[in-house]
């Protein structure tokens, strides 16, 4: 298999920041749709962005605690959406389409990591639904009100290299594991960008997947401490450990892909560090890279077919 996952040189790199990415890059005019740009690195994103200009949307499952977040962030709103309610999916697109608004950019960036076995909607794993299959709704929702251009970042994460999709057991209906719920839901991330460029390329719509790089968030709440230091994420006075980032860093190739030129003929790559990410070569996930079961265009296809089956939604068709 062919593969575009080069790197191309962009002159940003691992420790560069959101804001550094965006500097001198005017996004006045631009609405950006954000989920999870309340907190984390989904917080940075959203700073960088309206600085840079940008009207953002933030769709939030708890309203009040992002409006409190992003209190002084100008060029900001907040709506409620719960990714795990397929309901909640469209009575949100359907009041932002009600608007006639464009959008020239999704960020698909909320998420769950490791948390205890949950069951949402029609008894889908948590991971998958909220994850994957949530943002895949929300994408093909809002369809109509893409603009020519316009560019979809899916946040996936190393926690790909332990799974790529069960097809066996997507469910996880046979016995649950929290650590590869994660992984397949990030799995599913890439592809799903990987078949919506193919997609929707014809019709100027890009799509690109990323890994932020390790960062500390509230999204390892499902992660006791003690076992946050033993996987060597933080060191026993609660410190990053070497080779974390901030998460003005981890919001940075989110940002990257978003709005990087260099990227307008590059649609369906995964992106780390500001770059096109190579291929992984070992194992490493602080290392990084992709695995090639992350950006598969057949697997790619059939994960989409399935999506499309669950949710009831294929508008790019």
């Amino acid at each position: 298999m062919m593969t575009k996952q080069r790197g191309i040189g962009s002159g940003f790199g691992a420790r560069s920041t959101a804001e550094e990415v965006v500097r001198g890059v005017d996004l006045a005019g631009r609405t950006v749709l954000v989920t999870g740009g309340y907190s984390g690195l989904g917080l940075e994103t959203t700073r960088a962005l309206s600085a840079a200009g940008a009207h953002v949307v933030v769709p939030a499952r708890r309203p009040a605690v992002a409006e409190q977040a992003l209190r002084g962030v100008p060029r900001t709103e907040t709506h409620a959406l719960d990714l795990g309610d397929l309901e909640s999916v469209r009575l949100f697109c359907e009041r932002f389409l009600d608007t006639g608004r464009a959008l020239d950019v999704i960020i698909a960036g909320a998420g769950v990591m490791a948390c205890p076995e949950t069951r949402v909607g029609p008894g889908w794993e948590a991971h998958f639904a909220i994850n994957h299959l949530g943002h895949f709704a929300l994408v093909n929702r809002l369809r109509p009100a893409l603009s020519p251009g316009a560019r979809v970042v899916s946040v996936a994460s190393s926690g790909h290299f332990l799974s790529g999709i069960r097809w066996d057991d997507p469910q996880f209906d046979r016995g649950y594991d929290r650590w590869l719920a994660y992984a397949q839901s990030k799995t599913a991330n890439a592809l799903f960008a990987v078949h919506l460029d193919a997609l929707g390329a014809s019709g100027g719509v890009h799509a690109f997947a990323l890994h932020p790089g390790s960062i500390l968030t509230p999204l390892q709440r499902h992660v006791p401490r003690d076992e946050q230091i033993a996987q060597g994420w933080m060191t026993a006075d609660g410190a990053p450990a070497a080779g974390f980032k901030t998460p003005e860093q981890g919001a940075a190739t989110a940002v990257w892909a978003a709005t990087s030129p260099l990227l307008e003929a590059r649609g369906g790559v995964y992106c780390q560090d500001c770059d096109v990410a190579e291929p992984a070569t070992t194992d490493d996930m602080l290392v990084g890279g992709v695995k090639p079961w992350a950006v598969d265009p057949e697997q790619a296809a059939r994960l989409w077919t399935f999506s499309s089956e669950l949710t009831g939604l294929d508008t790019f068709a």
